[in-house]
């Protein structure tokens, strides 16, 4: 966001905190947000570089040649990081739920292979991370404290001996889907077969919360989330989603699910993604795939004459763009409805694939969001939860619970053939 939208907000934000003066100027106020996330970790909850780096089009796999020390073609190195004040990472851990080539284990190892392969190369900048303590002493010594997340619960094949495993790899969450519903929960953008979670499904939550791994709820049904709510004894995040009350996208987080977040403890993780945060943008994706529609309904297999089609389309509904205020209006809702205590960032880095949102396009930006938040009136205090102080109390919980429950219970040998009797994936 540039200086003049912030003198333009800052004049008409009308009543600001005590730590957030009408008089106070742009450069304060983005000042002011430096120097909270220069004493406070910014953990950020979902960033794909890992699969960036797969996916490269010169270099695909080699995390030499993606080299974090220079600018890098998406949003991620060394340098924006720095400018951000990153302060923690999880990296995201993803392989699509649609491969079907060798199983999913051996392209979730070669994930975490490259995963672990970039925290390695820059250890003037990132060190690896197992715990809340372990982020916050790498902090105080500059560095970005990593951990993994594993996106998608498709990863483990019905198998909890798998989980452990990604666990010990260091994986600390686990998106119980990703985009296709599994054999024991139903994903937000597929087909619901369950209902929620079968009984595998709550097995497979009591083992994380055995663990010590963090329930990632993004991407699952609002179904998954509330039976999974019923069930877990630890927190849940959100490690990448927004607010459904304002944009109803199936990705994001319904109000009553909010509404259940203070008692649980559980973070959303507001993310980036313009289609997510932007009812203009999401108004507009859905006009366009009404339109794509109707010109394959008119002009059948002709794929020539539906590309030409759409272009004029596209001509004549030049997409809008989605802004810092969007995001920021999310992260005021999911703070008046479920509290200041549970929320936080997904900035989603990597794996955004349309336009970010304006003022927000790479890590550098981290600063002109808060920026913006303080505008608003946001407290220091509140702006400290938003940055780190959520999920990290969230995470300290997690392992709290865990070092109880791995005293009350081995680990589970339960088979989704003996609680579902269903077929395996």
């Amino acid at each position: 966001m540039t200086l003049i939208r912030y003198a333009a907000l800052l004049a008409c934000a009308g009543s600001l905190s005590a730590q957030a003066p009408a008089s106070k100027s742009a450069a304060d106020a983005l000042a002011h947000a430096k120097a909270i996330l220069a004493t406070t970790p910014l953990v950020d909850g979902h960033n794909d570089l890992p699969w960036a780096i797969r996916e490269s089009k010169t270099a695909p796999r080699d995390v030499g040649a993606y080299d974090l020390r220079k600018t890098t073609p998406h949003q991620t190195d060394l340098a924006r990081m720095s400018a951000g004040k990153l302060g923690g990472q999880f990296w995201s851990i993803y392989i699509p739920g649609e491969v079907k080539d060798s199983g999913f284990a051996r392209i979730q190892l070669e994930q975490f292979d490259i995963a672990r392969r970039i925290v390695a190369m820059y250890p003037e900048k990132l060190v690896a991370a197992s715990t809340a303590a372990d982020i916050r002493a790498a902090f105080k010594k500059g560095k970005v404290g990593s951990m993994f997340g594993l996106e998608g619960g498709h990863a483990i094949e019905n198998s909890l001996g798998a989980l452990r495993m990604y666990y010990d790899l260091g994986a600390r969450y686990m998106t119980l889907t990703h985009n296709v519903t599994l054999d024991w929960a139903d994903a937000a953008l597929d087909s619901a077969k369950h209902n929620g979670l079968t009984p595998f499904g709550k097995e497979v939550v009591r083992e994380m919360n055995r663990l010590g791994m963090l329930l990632d709820l993004s991407h699952v049904s609002p179904a998954v989330m509330s039976n999974a709510l019923d069930v877990t004894e630890s927190p849940v995040i959100f490690s990448h989603s927004s607010a459904r009350a304002l944009v109803d996208h199936k990705r994001n987080v319904p109000d009553s699910i909010l509404r259940r977040l203070p008692k649980n403890g559980g973070v959303v993780m507001v993310t980036f993604v313009p289609g997510f945060d932007s009812p203009a943008v999401f108004a507009h994706a859905a006009a366009r795939t009404a339109a794509a529609a109707d010109a394959r309904r008119r002009l059948g297999t002709d794929a020539a004459a539906v590309e030409r089609d759409m272009k004029t389309w596209d001509a004549a509904h030049p997409a809008p763009h989605a802004t810092i205020g969007d995001v920021a209006n999310h992260l005021d809702h999911i703070k008046k409805v479920a509290g200041p205590n549970h929320v936080g960032i997904g900035s989603d880095f990597d794996g955004v694939e349309d336009d970010l949102p304006d003022g927000l396009q790479s890590q550098a930006d981290y600063p002109a969001l808060f920026a913006e938040l303080i505008v608003r009136g946001w407290s220091d205090a509140d702006l400290r939860k938003l940055a780190g102080e959520n999920v990290l109390r969230a995470l300290g919980t997690t392992e709290k619970v865990a070092k109880r429950l791995q005293k009350e219970r081995p680990p589970s040998t339960k088979t989704i053939d003996q609680l579902d009797r269903g077929p395996k994936m």
